[in-house]
């Protein structure tokens, strides 16, 4: 797999990656990714053809499910490492 090029973003970094034939997205922000493998479609088999697939409302669509993998992340977070009460530490005098 090897790069083919970027697409700007101010909060997201959007990487295009070709194997054999096939092309990947993948949209990063600081701690998740979503990656859309677009396959070998002959319509979308090259950098520019991704840049005009990347639209707006992907964008909006992308930065929600990031936001839901953040929220599912939270939660998982709190049941498996619940909160300590103070009640918990030794008293320091």
């Amino acid at each position: 797999m090897r790069v083919i090029g970027t697409i700007s973003h101010p909060v997201l970094k959007i990487t295009v990656f070709r194997m054999d034939s096939r092309l990947s997205v993948k949209f990063e922000n600081a701690g998740y990714e979503q990656t859309f493998k677009l396959g070998d479609h002959e319509r979308l088999n090259s950098l520019e053809a991704v840049e005009a697939w990347v639209d707006e409302a992907l964008l909006r669509d992308v930065l929600a499910g990031l936001g839901a993998m953040h929220r599912s992340r939270l939660a998982a977070d709190a049941r498996a490492l619940p909160a300590v009460s103070e009640s918990e530490f030794e008293e320091i005098l």
